[in-house]
């Protein structure tokens, strides 16, 4: 058999391992994203998507963003793409854009959550969905050198690159028309916005609603992005609303397509809560076909309980938006999302938004004359959970924990311990070198001690300790 030809833009990639994880390609920038992963990446979306219409690329605040960007649109225009760039904004509004303009498809810069030497390529399809794993297979075929180049692309022709810019304020314009009329007018609301990607039109949004706002991190900065703020660390959040006696308060991840709230008395209103609150709101006005709602494996164990006694039905899939998204579509569900803060609902576009999320509770709350401590306490109560993350960076080992057999009888040992009243998820992480550990149960003694057990053993087991 003859060798591939060598790819027009640079030679094959390593061929171990997968690049795409549970939310795109996600690493450290330098060491597992390179400038040349990026440009060959965006080659071969080049390739894999349909031959007509722009390719948007959008970024979050990542001081390697412009970098990445670069590398990307200088392989799409070699693959004879046209390239819209939308400079800094928050990840939906680029499927929105998609869907809106037309275009082929379109990548956003992104590592989310994690910290600021990381980064990140999400790739979105012509409907504005991720791509599915039959498509991310066939990039990183072209990655190892195992796909070949249509003759368009080979043939010379570089894409034009333009700058689009107005198409964040088409964003800002469907943020405000999704509320419906409802306003903020004087409420006092503290934002959080994580020094990333909700900077580029959240403090704008809601000072457009009338909201007397309060803003942490309200400018991007790519060395501070997720450090100490935003929706992974919301003791700032906690600590403003209480200070001002704020009414709620919203905090949003890096690329600001997840939301975490505060309520007055500075209790946290998680993915969770969100889904039973706004679902049970939909559910009263008729708008939830079939009572359904949809989250994932790490949702909590009295939120099921407390939704299946309201007469619902919830649906669980594997971690990840995109999984809920496809179980969405296959039900027709209007609503769902994860606990940790992406929400997806079918009246809005069916992309994770935090800022549409946060201006759905709020407005719906102001005007209800209540007040977001007032919708908590009408929620479920939550199992006692606790989520360890343990170091593996054994990509191999974290991935097929479940060839430790002491771990494995760890785990049924503990399930049977608590009986029905509990439960034990053991997964690896598809974005950070993380296997995730959590438990739940009745018994808060229970939780804590399996908990420190099963991460305990998971750290010898895995990394040979």
């Amino acid at each position: 058999m003859a060798e591939p030809a060598p790819l027009p833009i640079g030679p094959p990639l390593s061929a171990g391992g997968t690049w795409f994880g549970t939310d795109g390609i996600r690493g450290r920038v330098g060491t597992h994203l390179t400038p040349l992963l990026a440009l060959q990446v965006g080659y071969w979306c080049g390739q894999v998507l349909p031959p007509e219409g722009a390719v948007l690329v959008g970024m979050d605040s990542r001081s390697s963003g412009p970098m990445v960007v670069a590398a990307l649109t200088a392989g799409l225009t070699a693959a004879g793409r046209e390239v819209w760039d939308l400079g800094l904004c928050p990840t939906p509004a680029v499927p929105g854009a998609i869907r809106r303009c037309g275009a082929a498809g379109g990548l956003m810069v992104s590592a989310s959550h994690n910290p600021p030497h990381d980064n990140g390529i999400k790739v979105f399809g012509p409907s504005g969905d991720k791509l599915d794993r039959q498509q991310q297979e066939v990039i990183e075929a072209g990655l190892r050198g195992r796909a070949t180049a249509t003759a368009s692309a080979s043939s010379g022709v570089c894409g034009a690159v333009r700058q689009r810019p107005e198409l964040l304020a088409a964003y800002t314009d469907t943020l405000l028309a999704s509320v419906a009329g409802r306003r903020l007018d004087g409420c006092p609301i503290v934002l959080d916005l994580c020094w990333g990607s909700a900077t580029a039109c959240g403090e704008a949004v809601f000072r457009a609603l009338g909201a007397d706002l309060t803003v942490l991190h309200g400018n991007p900065d790519g060395s501070r992005i997720n450090v100490g703020c935003g929706s992974t660390h919301l003791e700032p959040l906690r600590q403003a609303v209480l200070a001002h006696g704020a009414a709620m308060g919203f905090a949003f991840d890096g690329d600001a397509d997840r939301m975490l709230a505060v309520d007055g008395r500075g209790r946290v209103v998680d993915g969770d809560q969100i889904l039973y609150l706004w679902g049970g709101e939909l559910l009263a006005a008729g708008e939830l076909p079939g009572s359904r709602l949809v989250a994932t494996v790490m949702s909590n164990l009295g939120f099921e309980r407390a939704w299946l006694a309201r007469g619902g039905v919830l649906d669980r899939t594997p971690v990840g938006d995109q999984h809920v998204h496809a179980a969405m579509a296959a039900s027709g569900a209007a609503l769902g999302g994860e606990q940790s803060g992406h929400i997806l609902s079918a009246h809005h576009g069916m992309s994770g938004d935090g800022l549409l999320t946060a201006l759905q509770v709020a407005t719906r709350i102001h005007a209800g004359a209540g007040s977001l401590a007032d919708w908590m306490d009408t929620s479920f109560s939550p199992y006692p959970q606790v989520l360890v993350n343990v170091i593996v960076p054994d990509r191999q080992r974290r991935q097929h924990w479940q060839d430790s057999l002491p771990l494995r009888e760890a785990v049924a040992q503990a399930e049977a311990a608590m009986g029905g009243e509990g439960r034990v998820l053991v997964r690896a992480s598809g974005t950070e070198p993380l296997l995730r550990v959590m438990v739940e149960a009745a018994e808060p003694a229970a939780v804590d001690h399996w908990s420190s057990h099963l991460a305990d053993l998971a750290a010898a087991e895995l990394n040979g300790v």
